[in-house]
């Protein structure tokens, strides 16, 4: 069947917030500039507009990524693309881990890394050879990635209709925490992108600001030190206003690296401590040990070098009892961590903790995966009820993000900057709180056939928990 357009769709889940979208489809964009020029293509990010299945038919090739909370979303997108006589495609990190249950109801799958596979589905989609599933995980390195388009640059328009640009530096993460996908989906061994290959991407999309999405950016602190030193030493002379990344805490351990990161404009270290409970430090994976002492040294090395730190905290382990909120707020409270990240332990498929709950009839049976968000309950922990970790985040999560906690975390990271920035710090000294806050929002919405869901009041929130619990009377 010769090719006569293609769609990419980013699932929606949350709309906008004063016009713009949070989420932007740096992946979608990519993958958009791997369609050759003379066909037709077009982005659909669902939280800026709606997908146009009218115009959809025969000859089109529907690509749509998707995370485990969006599949059900991406499935309903699917069925009615396919109803209008459009190929569906779909890719993406729950495509990755659960392949078999996604190959059941899209026409192709692409399996790992999609950068060099989808070249070809369009290739054999155009000649009438689609393949049921496409698989590349061989994790190949990223000196050739080829560069986003500029047709696709003015299509999305990122600085207009979305809060922070996403931006890739490296891939892939060595850790094994047992309850993480990114080894699963990025692969295990670090990657890294050309340095004059990132600044030609930052000037050429014009952006002043971005949120790295690599795993684990900190660890190259340790693996590849001589490649951050020249990363930064080229982000330095670029005008941004600022970035955030994903880091470990050893990167305290590097001071001529802080204060290298700081004068190339990073703003904020998102660092798992992930617990405050030292009973978990098996599960973390060597990434955390519940040090508490540990945990205060790195956020004030940190902060002496001039850099913010955002900690991220999981609840639900089996070590965890309904005692670790308040621990953890304690902590919190004490720390003066700038932006707090808190969530609920969730079974992804493919994880060694899912598999273990599996095997312990520990999952709550009948939740849909656009409750695998890590907001929402999904397992029976061992220490405590369902309804007893749920409650326990609910209250954490008014003590952390009620407006005068995000006001006071927000002014105090400002004024550890020098005046003359203020104008270019501000908006990311209460960004990530305010994006916290409206991510817990999500406890509030209960599933839906369309794979999005429906705000509901607090009682009913509630005994959304209590039936899908009790509805494991199977388990012991």
């Amino acid at each position: 069947m010769a090719l006569r357009k293609v769609y990419l769709i980013q699932p929606g889940r949350d709309g906008t917030t004063l016009g713009k979208a949070t989420m932007a489809p740096y992946t979608l964009m990519r993958l958009a500039s791997l369609v050759p020029d003379e066909v037709d293509v077009e982005i659909i990010d669902e939280d800026l507009r709606p997908v146009p299945f009218q115009q959809m038919g025969p000859g089109d090739l529907v690509g749509i990524t998707a995370k485990t909370l969006q599949i059900d979303r991406a499935r309903w997108i699917a069925e009615r693309a396919q109803a209008r006589g459009a190929t569906v495609v779909i890719g993406g990190t729950h495509a990755t881990l659960a392949a078999d249950e996604v190959a059941a109801w899209a026409d192709s799958i692409a399996v790992g890394e999609a950068y060099r596979t989808w070249p070809q589905m369009i290739e054999d989609f155009d000649r009438g050879a689609l393949k049921p599933r496409y698989v590349d995980e061989e994790w190949a390195n990223l000196d050739d990635l080829k560069p986003i388009s500029d047709r696709v640059l003015q299509q999305v328009d990122e600085n207009r209709h979305y809060w922070t640009p996403y931006l890739e530096i490296t891939r892939g993460c060595p850790r094994s925490c047992t309850f993480c996908t990114a080894i699963r989906v990025s692969g295990r061994v670090m990657r890294l992108r050309p340095v004059e290959q990132v600044v030609e991407e930052i000037e050429r999309r014009r952006i002043k600001r971005f949120f790295l999405t690599d795993d684990n950016f900190g660890l190259n602190f340790r693996l590849y030190p001589d490649y951050m030193v020249e990363l930064f030493e080229a982000l330095r002379k670029l005008p941004l206003d600022g970035w955030t990344c994903q880091a470990e805490q050893m990167v305290a351990d590097f001071p001529e690296l802080l204060e290298l990161a700081r004068e190339a404009h990073l703003d904020k270290f998102f660092i798992g401590f992930e617990s405050a409970n030292p009973n978990n430090r098996r599960e973390l994976g060597g990434k955390a040990k519940g040090n508490i002492e540990r945990y205060r040294q790195v956020i004030d090395r940190i902060h002496r070098a001039g850099i913010g730190v955002v900690g991220l905290f999981v609840f639900g382990f089996d070590g965890d009892s309904p005692e670790i909120f308040q621990t953890t707020y304690d902590f919190i409270r004490e720390s003066e961590l700038d932006g707090v990240s808190i969530t609920i332990l969730t079974p992804y498929v493919g994880t060694p903790q899912r598999a273990t709950w599996q095997a312990e009839n520990r999952l709550i049976p009948g939740v849909p995966w656009s409750l695998y968000d890590t907001n929402h309950v999904t397992y029976y922990p061992k220490l405590m009820t369902p309804e007893e970790l749920a409650q326990g985040y609910d209250w954490l999560a008014r003590k952390l993000y009620g407006w005068p906690s995000i006001a006071y975390r927000g002014l105090r990271n400002l004024m550890r900057q020098p005046l003359r920035d203020w104008p270019r710090k501000a908006f990311a000294s209460f960004s990530t709180d305010v994006g916290y806050r409206m991510e817990c929002a999500h406890r509030d919405w209960v599933p839906a056939d369309d794979g999005i869901g429906r705000r509901v009041n607090g009682s009913a929130r509630k005994g959304l928990v209590v039936s899908m619990a009790s509805s494991g009377a199977a388990h012991s």
